[in-house]
C-alpha cells in the first residue's frame, strides 16, 4: 500500500523522501515497481475483465451461474465459485427482476362509467371536476 501511494505521487513529491518518510526502503519500493506480473496475476485480470464486459452486456442480471456458462463457453476453465469470488472483489452484484403481476381485472360485471373528461383537465370553475386514482395494495390475501 505504501509503495502505490509513492508511485502514485511521484510526479508531486522526490521518491527518496517518500521512502524516507513512509519508512520503507528505495530499493524494495524500485524493485516492486519493476517486477513483471506472473502468468496467474495476467490470467486472473484477464477474466476478471471478462467478468466485468458480462455483466454489463446482461444488464446487470447475471449472476456468478451464468457468468460462469459464458465464460467456459468463451474458453476458460474456471468454476462458479471462483466466479463468485471474482464478482465480490469488483463489487458486482446481479438485479434481480421481479415478474409483472397483472392488477386490473378488466373482465368484471361492474358499472363502468364514461370518460365525460376526456382528458381535458383545465376548468374555469373551481371543485367542477374531481378526478382520482386507484392505488393497488398488496396484502398477505393479494392485491387490494
Amino acid at each position: 500500500m505504501k509503495y502505490t501511494f509513492i508511485k502514485n505521487h511521484e510526479y508531486l513529491f522526490p521518491i527518496e523522501k517518500m521512502c524516507k518518510v513512509l519508512e520503507v526502503g528505495s530499493s524494495g519500493y524500485y524493485k516492486w515497481k519493476n517486477k513483471a506480473f506472473s502468468n496467474r496475476a495476467l490470467r486472473k485480470n484477464e477474466i476478471k475483465q471478462q467478468i466485468i464486459s458480462i455483466y454489463f452486456a446482461s444488464k446487470q442480471r447475471y449472476g456468478s451461474p451464468r457468468i460462469t456458462i459464458e465464460l467456459n463457453a468463451l474458453g476458460y476453465k474456471i468454476s462458479r465459485i471462483t466466479v463468485a469470488k471474482y464478482m465480490r472483489e469488483l463489487g458486482l452484484r446481479s438485479k434481480l427482476s421481479k415478474k409483472f403481476k397483472v392488477t386490473t381485472d378488466s373482465k368484471h360485471n361492474y358499472l363502468v362509467v364514461e370518460n365525460v373528461l376526456n382528458r381535458n383537465f383545465m376548468v374555469t370553475i373551481p371543485s367542477r371536476v374531481w378526478v382520482s386514482d386507484i392505488t393497488y395494495i398488496q396484502t398477505k390475501e393479494g392485491f387490494i
